[in-house]
């Protein structure tokens, strides 16, 4: 068996607890043919945090942080961040091997699913980041869309803090007002990949989806 290597690329230091534990350690099991390694620099969502969104040094340093995982043997690099995303479009035009950011896979679901969409989002600079990848997709798709942004900073404060219960409540609550207004909801952020919450709506979010879209592109890799 032939193995071929995805790279992972985060921007918090609790990567393992919010990716790999509850999604890349399950995948990997159904997925024995596949190693993964990790590329972490929790600078990169700090400055972003700081400056209202990925500032230019934060997108050079995804560059530089695809071109290692190409260095490195990577087959496949994905970046696991909603807010960096728009530095995984750049990076494929300095890498040989498929980039491409988590939230990806969910924003094409997202415009086949609805033309009204709902962003639910806790970290301040993920809506815009999010917003950007649905607009691709409509873009791509060729249709319209209307977007819609709930957005409680207070509740990933919460989760910061360890506390996941009222971090989820406060989650719960947003997307309870936003569903009547929108034909689906889109949980873009991995820090919200495991709310199970549901709605009078599709509920998407990350994490299995970009997994899948990580093994689609693998499979094009000849070794």
């Amino acid at each position: 068996m032939k193995i071929k290597t995805l790279a992972l690329i985060h921007t918090v230091s609790w990567y393992n607890k919010s990716v790999n534990a509850p999604f890349v350690d399950p995948w990997l099991k159904k997925n024995p043919d596949v190693r993964v390694f990790n590329i972490m620099d929790d600078s990169l969502l700090c400055e972003s945090l700081k400056h209202d969104g990925a500032t230019r040094a934060v997108l050079k340093r995804i560059q530089f942080y695809s071109l290692a995982a190409e260095a490195m043997g990577a087959d496949v690099a994905m970046c696991s961040c909603t807010t960096v995303g728009e530095a995984t479009r750049l990076a494929r035009q300095y890498v040989s091997i498929p980039v491409f950011n988590i939230d990806e896979p969910m924003a094409h679901e997202a415009v086949r699913k609805g033309r009204r969409i709902g962003i639910i989002a806790t970290v301040p600079t993920s809506p815009a980041a999010t917003m950007r990848q649905l607009e691709y997709a409509a873009q791509e798709a060729g249709v319209p869309i209307s977007i819609k942004v709930a957005v409680s900073e207070k509740a990933f404060a919460y989760l910061q803090r360890g506390k996941i219960d009222k971090h989820n409540e406060l989650v719960h609550r947003e997307m309870d007002k936003l569903a009547p207004k929108v034909d689906v909801l889109v949980l873009g952020q991995i820090s919200l990949a495991q709310i199970k919450h549901r709605t009078r709506v599709p509920v998407l979010q990350v994490g299995h989806s970009g997994l899948a879209e990580a093994r689609r592109l693998l499979n094009k890799v000849r070794k």
